[in-house]
């Protein structure tokens, strides 16, 4: 009777006979609840340790992968730079065989223009020491 008198004014007594203002089932269901709240805070803290290593993992990817682009793009560059260097000395040096060529051509001008002027002296030489 006097469990139920105070379970009306809403007390009631625990497995440990101490005064509650809820009811122990309810306490039970509350306590239950609170442990796997607390179970559930912990995974969720776990899930974001978790997602933050794997966001570190994947910004340490991002930055290499931007890092080893970079280096391609510098080497692209320097081939192309090459290639115009390498195109620009062949240009230099078609021009240069074209001044050699232009040179040699004189040169061998110059050599039969001589070689007649050589021919005609020795001609001369000749007659002149047949006039003797």
């Amino acid at each position: 009777m006097a469990q139920a008198a105070l379970g009306s004014a809403g007390l009631h007594f625990d497995e440990l006979n101490k005064l509650r203002v809820l009811e122990p089932e309810v306490a039970a269901q509350t306590a239950q609840l609170r442990e796997e709240c607390r179970a559930f805070v912990d995974k969720t803290e776990e899930f974001q340790k978790i997602v933050g290593s794997l966001i570190e993992l994947v910004d340490q990817l991002a930055k290499a992968a931007e890092s080893e682009k970079m280096k391609a793009i510098g080497a692209r560059n320097l081939l192309k730079s090459i290639a115009k260097q390498r195109e620009a000395q062949e240009q230099q040096l078609q021009a240069l065989i074209a001044e050699k060529k232009m040179q040699l051509e004189r040169y061998r001008i110059e050599y039969e223009t001589l070689c007649k002027i050589e021919a005609d002296q020795n001609e001369f030489i000749d007659q002149f020491i047949f006039q003797k």
